[in-house]
């Protein structure tokens, strides 16, 4: 029996393309079972459960663990960042993490996840925007200190003026009484998108904000390929994509309830708010920036780390 079980699953096996020696099925229980009582040794699917466990084959999913791509000063960077974390655990300076999760379509559009319902929940067959009512842009700042998350909920373009009023909202209604003699912020993120290393407009816009708070901004990007790491990828998106599951947007008030009523056995608790102003697209940092721009590049990999420090400090 065994071994007419190793023939049909090395007939109907294929390997991970990274792990040669990792094999897979996609034959059921039953059709394992059926295969063997066509090879003249009948057993039922409690034997054939027993026999995969028996040989290592147990079900799981795939995991997004393998890097697209590396960078030569991806180790150094990650060194800073740890350093960095440590002095401002130490001090009386939060740390943000921040993102922005992927835009939804407002409207009557079918969303993964399951609910409780007495029927069928019918939706558009479709994702097509021009059905949309609108779009939802969920910018998110996770407080690594006191496990707190904050959703500015855009409607939008993802900008980086829209990331840099999703910090103020967060100071004003939230930062500046939880850290009264904060100095500085420390704000871990990826290094494209709207707050993309490399772009000159978000430095721009992240010194009129300094100016607009009077508090610096220590910037730290984490290397490509790399946005896994960041914080707010596993302690806060995946409690709010849990929260939404399976419902469908309606309307951006309906995406802020459901977002707030995320939470863990860990404390984690989420406050969210509506920015509804039109950010233009296309802009371009204004001429002479660069060359008079106060932001301070640190010695260590200074295309990933800096400071806007507010003007006439």
């Amino acid at each position: 029996m065994e071994e007419n079980f190793l023939r049909i699953l090395q007939d109907r096996t294929a390997g991970d393309p990274m792990r040669q020696e990792v094999r897979w099925t996609d034959l059921t229980f039953e059709q394992i079972a059926e295969h063997l009582a066509e090879a003249g040794t009948p057993v039922s699917v409690p034997v054939v459960k027993q026999l995969l466990e028996k040989h290592g084959y147990v079900t799981r999913k795939a995991q997004k663990s393998k890097a697209m791509g590396g960078h030569a000063d991806r180790n150094q960077q990650f060194e800073n960042i740890a350093r960095l974390k440590r002095e401002f655990l130490e001090s009386e300076n939060p740390i943000l993490s921040m993102d922005t999760k992927k835009k939804e379509l407002i409207g009557n559009f079918y969303r993964a996840g399951h609910l409780l319902t007495q029927g069928v929940i019918g939706t558009f067959d479709h994702d097509f925007p021009s059905f949309a009512k609108g779009v939802i842009i969920p910018h998110a700042l996770y407080d690594v200190k006191r496990n707190d998350g904050h959703v500015n909920l855009g409607t939008s373009h993802d900008t980086g003026e829209f990331a840099c009023d999703s910090i103020e909202r967060w100071w004003e209604d939230q930062g500046r009484e939880l850290y009264p003699r904060a100095s500085s912020i420390l704000l871990l993120c990826d290094g494209g998108g709207s707050n993309s290393a490399s772009h000159y407009l978000f430095k721009e816009d992240l010194q009129r904000l300094v100016d607009r708070l009077g508090i610096e901004i220590r910037v730290a990007h984490y290397p490509p390929y790399c946005s896994k790491y960041n914080p707010i990828e596993h302690r806060l998106f995946p409690h709010l994509t849990r929260a939404c599951q399976g419902v469908i947007f309606e309307s951006v008030e309906l995406v802020k309830e459901l977002m707030e009523k995320a939470r863990t056995s860990t404390g984690l608790r989420v406050t969210v708010d509506i920015l509804d102003k039109v950010y233009q697209t296309g802009r371009k940092y204004a001429e002479g920036f660069k060359e008079d721009m106060k932001i301070v590049f640190d010695e260590i990999l200074p295309k990933w780390n800096y400071r806007a420090v507010p003007s006439g400090s």
